[in-house]
């Protein structure tokens, strides 16, 4: 089966299978780490700062305020680490990407692949940190709020995409891996921090504006609306912006990529 862009569906669910196989053997190594850090995030400002704050933001616990967008950061973080790091060390090191492209595969499907699977990854870090949100809620902690929650999975799946990508074409421009040291301080740091997350963006002058053209906001944004079931129109546009974005990256990373194998 042919998607649009020339991808072999067959050939590119073979990459994502290759990549299953080898996280069997270390999902135990790495999901640790990225699926704590958000749950640091969650217990020490949420109950720490929490306990200052109170119900100062919109009304809001301030514990309920922050978990939504917490969940969003842990999809962006299982996404962002599988194509940097990750893919650099396979596209540069380990050659794994000259062995795909001795086959029939070709770098839309490669592409595709890693794309399919970084989201994988994305789900994994991202439904498990909302299961312990939810199992809070269960117990009398009011983190969801609202039955439009059970949508939260979906939209993991658009900021898993979208920051895949992101990752994809940062990964394809690079030719050092010191680099990313760059791309998370100056880029996802940034983006973590002052996406809405921990306090509203309008708090600094012109927040909102700034803060509309970048992801992570879109994707807490509407995170935060699911959760507590306070929906408008501005959410489907944020839905609409990420999916614009996915569509406009995913017509240029196969030709990031073809240019970087072939220098």
């Amino acid at each position: 089966m042919r998607l649009p862009g020339n991808i072999d569906l067959a050939m590119a669910l073979t990459v994502w299978r290759r990549n299953v196989m080898v996280y069997r053997h270390t999902w135990k190594a790495n999901i640790l780490p990225n699926f704590f850090e958000p749950l640091l995030y969650l217990v020490g400002m949420g109950v720490g700062l929490g306990a200052y704050v109170g119900e100062s933001v919109g009304g809001t616990n301030y514990l309920t305020f922050i978990a939504p967008g917490l969940v969003a950061a842990s999809a962006m973080n299982g996404a962002v680490f599988e194509t940097t790091y990750n893919m650099f060390v396979k596209m540069r090191f380990g050659r794994i990407y000259d062995a795909y492209l001795g086959t029939p595969a070709s770098i839309e499907d490669v592409a595709f692949g890693e794309l399919m699977w970084a989201v994988t990854r994305a789900m994994i870090y991202g439904v498990a940190f909302l299961s312990i949100v939810a199992a809070m809620s269960l117990f009398g902690v009011p983190l969801l709020t609202s039955p439009w929650a059970l949508l939260l999975p979906f939209e993991l799946i658009l900021i898993g995409a979208v920051f895949s990508l992101i990752g994809q074409v940062f990964t394809a421009m690079i030719k050092s891996i010191d680099l990313y040291s760059y791309f998370y301080t100056l880029g996802i740091t940034p983006l973590f921090l002052f996406s809405g997350i921990f306090f509203p963006t309008e708090r600094f002058p012109y927040g909102d504006t700034i803060a509309w053209f970048t992801p992570l906001y879109h994707g807490v944004h509407l995170a935060r609306g699911l959760a507590t079931g306070v929906l408008d129109l501005s959410h489907a546009v944020d839905a609409v912006w990420m999916l614009t974005i996915c569509v406009i990256l995913v017509a240029i990373t196969p030709r990031l990529m073809r240019r970087a194998m072939v220098k």
